[in-house]
């Protein structure tokens, strides 16, 4: 499955009709600017097969979900880019937030300086997506913030250089993403009632991508089909069939990360009704159709010592940016 200009037509058409998300919502004034940044969560994953390029085929359905870093740039006199992050160990030039803002200097021959300070709240190599969004809110908040003309293609062309998932944080809310992950086309949000709350556990591991998917064995890929029933059922505002939320890379992420596996046992134990992968791992999302039995399932699982967080699906408008 290569990259399709016809769904690159798709996805353009998609980024011009769809709500404007990030960004796009910003006032255009000022020297500071703060931007959210959502995490995700993948209802499906299917692994196609693997290309010549070193990626995997894919087929994800993914959700925003209002587990958010905030993000502040403001102008510097200097022609720098610094990053400063509440985790230490990621305020350096490595950073795809900081990258983002690199790449777009240098693609638009800009010198302005920016610092940027992410206050970071999503969970690192947790399968969450939150480097991605980070990297997608900065490019959004650049190019509103600066004035910067920039087309759709180029805007998608950047974004898929810093990552697979970063195309989708461009809009965010519900979509199909195939390819490696670059071809986005939105879905309707007709998000199902029994699905109102999301419980996202994150077990006390980090798993790297890479490692998942070098070790993931061609016996569990697939043809793609719990994604296409999934897209279906959620465009007709139906409630996707259970075993159709398949994430084809769990039973080897289970296997291979024992915390995995017991946290996922400790989700069932604690009377979850569904629980599931997102992406590589290793967090665990389980759905809940109300806010009470959601709450006595997380209080349950924290005093067990567990990094639980409550959230639900979010399809990003207005109010993610302010500028000053």
């Amino acid at each position: 499955m290569g990259y399709s200009s016809p769904m690159l037509d798709k996805y353009r058409i998609s980024m011009h009709n769809a709500p404007m998300s990030h960004a796009q919502r910003a006032q255009t004034s000022g020297d500071v600017c703060f931007v959210r940044a959502y995490a995700k969560i993948n209802l499906t994953l299917d692994v196609l097969g693997y290309r010549a390029d070193g990626y995997h085929d894919l087929a994800t359905v993914m959700q925003t979900v209002d587990l958010y870093d905030t993000i502040c740039l403001s102008a510097t006199e200097d022609n720098r880019v610094q990053l400063v992050c509440t985790k230490p160990e990621l305020s350096n030039d490595d950073n795809l937030a900081a990258r983002a803002a690199h790449l777009v200097r240098q693609r638009l021959a800009i010198r302005q300086g920016v610092l940027i300070e992410l206050h970071k709240r999503i969970p690192m190599a947790a399968g969450l997506g939150g480097g991605s969004s980070d990297a997608a809110a900065v490019l959004l908040a650049l190019q509103q913030w600066w004035k910067l003309q920039i087309s759709p293609s180029d805007l998608l062309d950047m974004a898929s250089s810093l990552g697979s998932d970063v195309p989708f944080f461009l809009t965010g809310g519900l979509a199909l993403c195939e390819g490696r992950g670059e071809r986005v086309t939105a879905l309707s949000s007709n998000w199902p009632r029994t699905m109102r709350w999301l419980l996202l556990l994150k077990p006390a591991i980090s798993v790297s991508t890479a490692a998942v998917f070098r070790n993931l064995p061609a016996s569990d890929y697939t043809d793609g089909i719990s994604s296409r029933a999934v897209c279906r059922a959620l465009t007709a505002g139906q409630t996707p069939e259970l075993e159709d939320l398949h994430n084809c890379l769990e039973r080897s992420v289970l296997e291979t990360y024992p915390e995995v596996a017991h946290s996922r046992a400790d989700l069932l134990q604690a009377g979850v009704p569904f629980v599931r992968l997102s992406g590589t791992g290793p967090t665990l999302f389980a759905p809940f159709p109300d806010l009470s039995w959601a709450q006595k399932v997380q209080e349950l699982l924290q005093t067990q010592g567990y990094e639980v967080y409550l959230s639900r699906a979010i399809h990003p408008t207005d109010g993610i940016v302010s500028v000053f």
